[in-house]
């Protein structure tokens, strides 16, 4: 009898089980197209606001307030007189604070233009907006402000695709006065409440809606200021309480000013990566949430605006890594909050197993009533190993051998995970396959469905080991080896992992290379052991972890630098030869910062100092086409299609490790590196930048100031 039963693959990775309809699929990324292109949003921590170019939350979009995974704003709507208002211009003034500019439409008995209206808009301790009119009216007008307010209470999850009706369950408790909005929500143990505060009080509340009655003289103005209040949990440390002046004075300052002017001071001949490093940093401080571990404050990273403000394990720390010129306060964070939530069973819903780190956490209601796996889900097979190269990394920059000593049980549990649960077949490779019906298809850093895939674009068969993985296995069994001498007193395990490492590189350079157009390795092996043969932009990866023979560096160096993979823009996710290649597939033919910090730190490594820097000024060209951040990916299309970069039309943005790639590409530059409780430099300048002077680097407990030319170099200790 022939066998029909369909075989798992990342699109469908468990076939025989039915995911139940009520339950939104993982994450598909959109960008709400109910709110145009010119969507504003502000964010801070875990907290963000997605309107349109007006400020306004229409019904049935996918934008509102979303705090802490809950959407506790779903409409948000401001007119004159029954109309919407015409935009004059609008956007961010700082991550957390927007303002709009605005007037009245035509409408009877008053002229277009004729009220002036500015809307101000931040997140601190809750969501804040002040409403400003003055009228430029030949003679006094009466006019109706009214503002519709809304609230489903929806999941994160759920939000871009079926929102669960929750009217019934949701109460209302609005003052008499028009001084609140008031609405509660329950369900089972989950909870929820928005308050909409409003000073001066409406003239009277129509339903959900707060009504205004004004007459304005000729110049008379009007104010009114809006509060929507949030809770934050007992661990995390509530935003600064600002007012509207703190929240528009440049000049302000709060822990995340401090934090931020803490960071290293940048001084260099090019503009644009001051302008590029100078907007890297305030993004990433936009995306910092401080919570407190065991009496602690702990930096954590959030991965990105609007979908990804919690913590995602392997973005954390490549995070971490490409900051660590810049301080070793977030990789302090990420190693630390990790190993809290270390796996220690096994649970197959959460794809949890001793050891594993997780993959991202979730706090909305799916995941508290134990709906989704995300409290914490753990579908990585990267994580663990990343977490083993940060901590290596954080202890070549500090020193710090306690820090070190006191994860030594979660670095053990790490080693072991790799070593025992992550080499699911016994091929000696670490592979992925959910087994959670929830679980992602693809557990890699291209985590989309369709992220792997045959030159062909077919789909291969689960479990699949690929390239990159192979790569950080190798990197992270050399560097334990490396602690392992040194503070954990271990000799031992650090000849064994030393041999275990030129195994793994002798068996995965025979197993994954191809022959086939000049040679080069192969994305993966599939269930079957099938090489999965796109070329990709994961071979830079292979460099950084430094598993490719010498011999073959330039080989793949030339594959990453030729017109099928650079776009001009930078390094493509898949190769424009083969046919799975989409310039605007999520990881199948874009091209993303992070991916190209990493690449070209590797190139780098392997003596490929010209092309690295080909790679790193694309990058530098193409932030100047988006006010000097770097998006989470911009599309594959070459740089002859048009003046300027594609935009990929779902990214995040601003996202952590495309914010953080700025401070790689620096220290890439300059050949920086922590040895012996020294700073060295070798640096590669091109001339478009001239001088790089970096002050306040810490390393060693100590300041540092670092500067370098295409001539000159030196490192000396902070005065």
């Amino acid at each position: 009898m022939t066998n029909t039963a369909r075989r798992p693959t990342p699109a469908d990775p468990m076939p025989d089980v039915t995911r139940p309809s009520d339950i939104p699929s993982e994450t598909v990324r959109n960008l709400p197209p109910e709110l145009g292109p010119d969507a504003v949003g502000v964010l801070e921590r875990r907290t963000f606001m997605f309107s349109d170019a007006a400020g306004d939350v229409p019904p049935g979009s996918i934008g509102g307030l979303v705090h802490d995974d809950t959407r506790f704003l779903n409409r948000w709507q401001l007119t004159i007189c029954g109309s919407p208002l015409l935009v004059l211009r609008s956007g961010t003034v700082e991550d957390y604070s927007a303002a709009f500019f605005l007037a009245n439409p035509e409408l009877p008995g008053l002229h277009a233009n004729a009220i002036g209206v500015r809307r101000q808009r931040f997140i601190g301790d809750g969501m804040h907006e002040r409403i400003e009119l003055q009228s430029y009216a030949e003679k006094a007008v009466s006019i109706q402000v009214r503002l519709a307010v809304g609230t489903d209470f929806a999941d994160l999850f759920e939000i871009k695709e079926t929102v669960r009706d929750r009217s019934h369950q949701i109460t209302r408790a609005h003052a008499t006065d028009g001084s609140r909005l008031d609405f509660t929500y329950r369900n089972h143990t989950f909870e929820a409440r928005t308050e909409v505060l409003a000073d001066p009080p409406a003239s009277e509340t129509a339903g959900d809606e707060m009504v205004w009655d004004l007459h304005l003289a000729p110049n008379q103005e009007w104010r009114c200021d809006l509060r929507v209040p949030l809770d934050y949990g007992e661990t995390e440390t509530a935003p600064t309480n600002r007012g509207f002046g703190e929240a528009f004075d440049v000049e302000h300052d709060d822990p995340l000013a401090r934090w931020q002017n803490a960071k290293p001071i940048l001084h260099t001949d090019s503009a644009v990566l001051s302008a590029m490093y100078h907007k890297s940093t305030v993004d990433l401080t936009a995306l910092r949430n401080e919570i407190r571990l065991k009496d602690e404050p702990v930096v954590l990273l959030s991965a990105g605006l609007p979908w990804f403000l919690t913590v995602f394990g392997r973005d954390m720390l490549i995070t971490a890594y490409q900051t660590m010129g810049g301080g070793p306060d977030l990789a302090q964070g990420a190693l630390l909050a990790l190993a809290l939530y270390q796996a220690t069973e096994f649970d197959d819903f959460t794809d949890q197993e001793p050891g594993k780190i997780l993959h991202e956490y979730r706090s909305g209601e799916l995941t508290r009533l134990g709906l989704k796996p995300h409290n914490p889900y753990y579908g990585s097979a990267d994580a663990t190993q990343l977490w083993l190269i940060l901590l290596s990394e954080y202890w070549r920059w500090t020193g710090d051998d306690q820090f070190v000593r006191d994860l030594r049980d979660n670095a053990y549990a790490a080693l072991g995970w790799v070593e025992e649960h992550g080499d699911r077949n016994n091929d000696g490779y670490v592979e992925y396959a959910t087994r959670s019906p929830q679980g992602l298809g693809n557990q890699c850093w291209r985590d989309s469905w369709d992220g792997v895939l045959f030159s062909t674009g077919a789909m291969p068969f689960l479990p699949i080991a690929t390239c990159e993985i192979q790569g950080y296995t190798y990197d992270a069994k050399l560097r334990f080896a490396e602690f392992a001498d040194g503070p954990l007193a271990d000799a031992p395990l650090a000849t064994r992992l030393r041999a275990e490492a030129a195994d793994l590189r002798d068996r995965f350079n025979r197993d994954f290379w191809i022959d086939d157009r000049g040679g080069y390795y192969a994305l993966g092996l599939d269930g079957d052991n099938r090489q999965i043969d796109v070329m990709t932009s994961n071979m830079g990866h292979l460099l950084w972890s430094g598993i490719v023979p010498t011999e073959r560096a330039a080989i793949i160096a030339g594959h990453l630098m030729s017109e099928h993979l650079f776009s001009g823009w930078g390094v493509r996710t898949t190769s424009t030869a083969d046919r799975a290649y989409n310039p605007i597939g999520y990881h199948r033919g874009t091209v993303w910062p992070h991916d190209n910090s990493i690449i070209a730190h590797g190139l780098a490594r392997y003596g490929f100092r010209q092309e690295a820097n080909r790679i790193i000024m694309a990058m530098l060209d193409a932030a100047e086409f988006s006010e000097h951040r770097l998006p989470e990916a911009f599309s594959g299309y070459d740089r002859s299609f048009g003046r300027a970069p594609v935009p990929y039309p779902t990214a995040c943005n601003p996202q952590a490790w495309a914010s953080a790639a700025p401070i790689l590409f620096m220290r890439t530059m300059l050949g920086l590196e922590p040895r012996d409780g020294q700073l060295t430099l070798d640096p590669e300048i091109p001339p478009e930048i001239g001088r790089i002077q970096f002050s306040n680097v810490s390393a060693f407990g100590k300041r540092w100031e670092v500067e370098a030319t295409r001539t000159q170099s030196g490192v000396r200790l902070a005065p």
